[in-house]
């Protein structure tokens, strides 16, 4: 009888999950909708019930369960609130062993889980120490430690994204309420803000870049615009990787990792975008903490279901 273990990744719209050997090998994967409804009663339930569904197809044995939810998580399986999944506080982690009857069951933070996806069998493959950041509609971080998640005290560790790069001259509000933060200038609506917003005096002029022919400018068109020399998008991507590489800069002093990762929508730039947020990191950084490793994400949306169910296969 084959022995199977479960990664879950739940997201706002859809709860993607996987079937992964006693190897780690993604066997099978799959999506069922989230229903937030109700405060999200139905989310847990319908998961076990695709859970079993899969067990009862397959035959074999549930070896554990790992899932990733988007808020803070204590190392415990305590959700402290998750506003898009309308949960409250609770321990999800018990909730789901006693819904499953399965024992090894561990719940943690999306972006952690899709750090220690990575780390395992993605773009942070031979590293045990990584910073993932991950460049999407916001910035989101997971750091690994010597292979665990970094939570904190509240399940709030790795929250990169509200790290304060600019403060003194900005005048727009973050999501957070604060001012200067890092996803202001390095996530996907953040570079389209410092595009269509005016760089600094002396600066080329948006009018006279490639980007003044579109309808919608995008962080995609920002990027090949820079790769294809537009003055215009080159000076943007240089503000991003300075803000970006002073960010790391100041994490890397804390956390000292081997590697850092870059994911999320904006990754799929390339390689533009590591040398860019090198140049800016080494400029800000001791000496010992020079020359790390700066590689993009590979596993894509896969990350989480691997991460989770890292938690729970046995090392």
């Amino acid at each position: 009888m084959a022995n199977y273990y479960i990664g879950v990744d739940v997201g706002g719209t859809t709860v993607k999950m996987g079937l992964f050997s006693e190897e780690g090998e993604l066997l099978e994967k799959w999506e069922i909708p989230t229903r937030t409804e109700d405060a999200g009663v139905k989310i847990l339930p319908d998961i076990v019930k695709s859970i079993m569904n899969k067990k009862e197809a397959l035959g074999g044995q549930i070896m554990g369960i790992g899932m990733g939810v988007p808020g803070p998580v204590t190392d415990d399986g305590v959700v402290l609130k998750c506003a898009n999944l309308g949960w409250g506080v609770f321990s999800a982690k018990n909730e789901l062993a006693s819904l499953t009857e399965v024992e090894n069951v561990q719940v943690a933070n999306d972006a952690n889980i899709a750090a220690l996806g990575e780390m395992w069998k993605g773009g942070g493959r031979g590293f045990d120490s990584i910073v993932m950041v991950t460049l999407g509609t916001g910035v989101g971080g997971g750091i690994i430690v010597r292979g665990k998640i970094l939570t904190g005290a509240m399940g709030a560790g790795g929250e990169i994204g509200h790290l304060k790069v600019r403060s003194e001259d900005e005048e727009d509000l973050c999501n957070c309420g604060g001012r200067g933060c890092l996803e202001q200038y390095a996530s996907a609506t953040g570079i389209v803000r410092m595009a269509t917003n005016k760089l600094h005096p002396g600066a080329a002029k948006l009018e006279d870049s490639c980007l003044s022919e579109l309808q919608e400018i995008t962080a995609k068109a920002i990027f090949d615009g820079a790769k294809d020399k537009d003055e215009y998008c080159m000076e943007v991507v240089e503000e991003f990787g300075r803000v970006l590489g002073l960010g790391l800069a100041n994490v890397a002093q804390v956390v000292d990792p081997e590697a850092f990762v870059i994911g999320g929508g904006v990754s799929k730039a390339g390689d533009i975008i590591l040398e860019v947020i090198k140049r800016y990191y080494s400029d800000h950084v001791m000496f010992a903490l020079q020359n790390k490793e700066f590689r993009l994400a590979e596993l894509g949306n896969d990350a989480g279901i691997y991460g989770a169910a890292r938690l729970v296969i046995e090392k």
